[in-house]
């Protein structure tokens, strides 16, 4: 009996730190993430987000049905190929593509459908066949999709902004980032909602 009590014991012990843990992995990606993106000089950011996609395949391999550490495993390693950059940057994109794929397959309503965002992002973001997989029609589908899931986000408004831009639907832009702009502060993010303000201020100045 005193043995099967420390099992029980150690089993919830076990179940509370794999929750605890994960969130603790997600938290210092996103954290490191922010710091990379809006605080570190262009020059520094390729090593920078090496190193953080090296973390993240860590976490990931640890947790493999976190599907909030697949999307930041995604999320890192897009923003590490636009720093990157050139031919490259290919294999990180489909890495990137791969892991947001598999975390909505886990979850689609993961992290508020980030998932969709992140991913609709890198559709209209790389080339199209034969270079990588880019698609515009698909890109607005996984976007808009994101902002079914989370009609405030700051982000997925954001994308679907900078989108239509790109497609030269100036109106609906306009109108799409101005939302954006309207998107209630997220706990613990304030670097990142400072600096994500700062680049839809910057596309709406280009309308």
């Amino acid at each position: 009996m005193k043995r099967l009590l420390m099992t029980i014991a150690l089993t919830v012990i076990a179940t509370t730190t794999y929750a605890e843990t994960a969130m603790e992995y997600r938290q210092s990606i996103q954290s490191r993430w922010s710091e990379i993106k809006y605080s570190t000089t262009e020059d520094q950011q390729e090593k920078a987000y090496e190193e953080l996609a090296g973390y993240a395949s860590t976490a990931v391999s640890r947790y493999p049905q976190s599907a909030e550490l697949l999307i930041w495993k995604g999320i890192v390693l897009s923003t590490y190929a636009g720093a990157k950059g050139g031919l490259g940057a290919l294999s990180l994109v489909n890495d990137a593509k791969d892991s947001l794929e598999l975390a909505l397959e886990l979850n689609p309503r993961a992290l508020g459908g980030s998932a969709y965002t992140s991913l609709g992002a890198l559709y209209y973001q790389v080339p199209g066949w034969p270079l990588s997989f880019g698609d515009d029609a698909m890109a607005e589908e996984l976007l808009t999709k994101a902002l079914e899931i989370n009609p405030s986000s700051i982000d997925g408004n954001f994308f679907y902004g900078d989108f239509l831009l790109n497609q030269e639907q100036y109106g609906l832009a306009k109108k799409v980032l101005q939302h954006a702009l309207e998107a209630p502060a997220r706990p613990d993010r304030e670097v990142a909602d400072q600096g994500r303000r700062a680049e839809i201020q910057a596309l709406l100045r280009k309308l």
